[in-house]
């Protein structure tokens, strides 16, 4: 006599063991074709610990991103991506700025140097009716001072020490030669030539320190040496005795 154990029957083919409760096969096929998503879900849990999923189409894996632009150009200084750019607005921004763009004369798109160096003529007409020799040689110190700190500040917002729009130094730099010129305009046509053309061309030492110096200080003191040049030149062409022909040459010029 053949007996089998308790509590172990004998699953009938086509029929699925649902922990005391049986599935029959043909409805557990149905459910799949009901809701395929139940089927991907478990066929994806049970392969998830033996599979690891690839990049994803269209994103690229981490080896093949590409880097982003970098917003500053690497031959570019730091901060240049930043500097503002010289117009009415920058110059009106900051009591600095207005003082080295000789109150905007620096702002010319033509020759800006040139521009500030000839504020320094009205500038000089006004200033002789009220001020002597003494008087002009404490304001232009003052104005050396000044613009030590303004072209530093300036020069720092732009992002070159000596920004051409710069002119202060121009102004002070021909208001001095102004005041050892005869004051004739001829005279000081003249002396504004000479001090451009030395301003320019930068003759040693000014192409050594303008070089070898660098903030506001630097600013100022190439153009002192150039006007150091052109008060030279005035001072030998006045010993020479070369300035008496510049008396017809002005009274023809006048029509006197």
């Amino acid at each position: 006599m053949t007996t089998s154990a308790p509590g172990n029957d004998i699953m009938p083919a086509g029929e699925i063991a649902a922990h005391g409760g049986v599935i029959p096969h043909d409805e557990a096929a149905l459910r799949d074709e009901v809701m395929p998503e139940s089927a991907a879900m478990r066929g994806e849990a049970n392969d998830g610990s033996a599979h690891t999923p690839g990049p994803q189409p269209g994103r690229g894996s981490d080896a093949e991103a590409e880097p982003l632009p970098s917003p500053v150009s690497p031959h570019s200084s730091p901060g240049a991506a930043a500097q503002p750019r010289p117009d009415k607005a920058f110059v009106r921004r900051h009591l600095a700025h207005f003082i080295a763009f000789g109150g905007g004369a620096g702002l010319s798109r033509v020759a800006p140097g040139t521009a500030g160096t000839l504020v320094a003529l009205p500038l000089f007409w006004v200033l002789n009716y009220f001020l002597d020799a003494a008087g002009f040689l404490l304001l232009i110190g003052a104005m050396f001072i000044t613009g030590i700190w303004a072209c530093a500040v300036t020069g720092k917002a732009l992002g070159s020490h000596d920004h051409g729009g710069m002119v202060w130094d121009e102004i002070t730099a021909f208001l001095l030669v102004l005041v050892f010129t005869p004051n004739v305009l001829l005279w000081q046509a003249f002396a504004f030539l000479l001090f451009r053309v030395f301003d320019i061309i930068k003759p040693p030492p000014i192409r050594y320190y303008d070089n070898k110096l660098r903030g506001g200080f630097g600013v100022m003191f190439d153009d002192m040496l150039a006007a150091f040049y052109a008060l030279l030149c005035l001072a030998a062409w006045k010993a020479f005795g070369l300035g008496a022909a510049v008396a017809p040459a002005w009274d023809l010029f006048s029509g006197s």
